[in-house]
């Protein structure tokens, strides 16, 4: 099955899977994917992921992260969406939740945090914010 817009997919399959208050999700894979699952789990949103070589495409599986009954994510919202992209330079870069929450923007040098962006001064594609 296609979608047009991946990432919006993802978001919203993760958030029904914490509102279901399931372990894991599973999606299809790509690069983006990945590297925004690899910020989820360095940022402690998630507990892990894994890619599942799985025909036609490869299978990416996410271990939700719960803290006593609670969901590391409360909130997950997609900025910039395939009809109406957002770019913003790293001076404007939101703090998300006065810096408990985290902003994913895709910049010249691979996809990254808000704040790793503002540090490497780069700007870029904002593309959602979880808190």
């Amino acid at each position: 099955m296609y979608v047009n817009d991946p990432i919006g997919d993802m978001l919203t399959r993760i958030r029904n899977a914490i509102m279901r208050e399931h372990e894991r999700v599973s999606l299809p894979a790509s690069k983006m994917l990945i590297s925004i699952a690899k910020i989820l789990k360095e940022e402690g949103f998630i507990a892990d992921f894994a890619l599942i070589d799985t025909k036609p495409q490869k299978t990416l599986d996410l271990e939700l992260k719960y803290v006593n009954g609670e969901s590391a994510i409360r909130q997950l919202k997609r900025i910039s969406k395939p009809g109406i992209r957002s770019y913003i330079g790293y001076r404007k870069i939101p703090k998300v939740m006065r810096g408990l929450g985290i902003a994913i923007i895709t910049t010249p040098k691979g996809v990254m945090t808000g704040d790793k962006a503002q540090k490497s001064q780069l700007g870029g594609e904002i593309l959602c914010t979880i808190s």
